[in-house]
């Protein structure tokens, strides 16, 4: 097991932000907020999985071949190498809590297939 995450994390993205809330020896806490117009790239992980909860704003996700929207208190589950994305569409910024679990937690574990910020 690895986690590279420190509670009070952060960093900022062209999409917007986000934050460590808790970790553990096998799971990472996050809040991510996503500015109006954000959309983070089409992404795998190869060693953690993801629980999505949507606290405030309405969330367009892509996981795999589906597209849906979540609203305030739904989640999504996102398995291990699964590609997925989330954005927002609205006006308003959206906020979710993302719990992660797995055998390697860092932002190394990402496999990026498109981005809109060319990263």
């Amino acid at each position: 097991m690895s986690n590279n995450y420190k509670a009070g994390d952060k960093d900022t993205r062209p999409w917007g932000t986000w934050e460590v809330l808790a970790v553990g020896s096998n799971y990472c806490v996050k809040r991510i907020t996503v500015n109006s117009g954000g959309i983070l790239s089409l992404q795998s992980h190869n060693f953690r999985e993801e629980n999505w909860l949507i606290a405030s704003g309405e969330a367009v996700v892509t996981l795999n071949d589906d597209k849906f929207v979540r609203r305030v208190g739904e989640g999504v589950f996102i398995p291990v190498k699964a590609k997925h994305r989330i954005q927002n569409d609205s006006d308003k910024p959206l906020v979710f809590i993302e719990l992660q679990t797995g055998e390697k937690l860092d932002e190394t574990d990402i496999i990026r297939y498109e981005d809109k910020y060319g990263r």
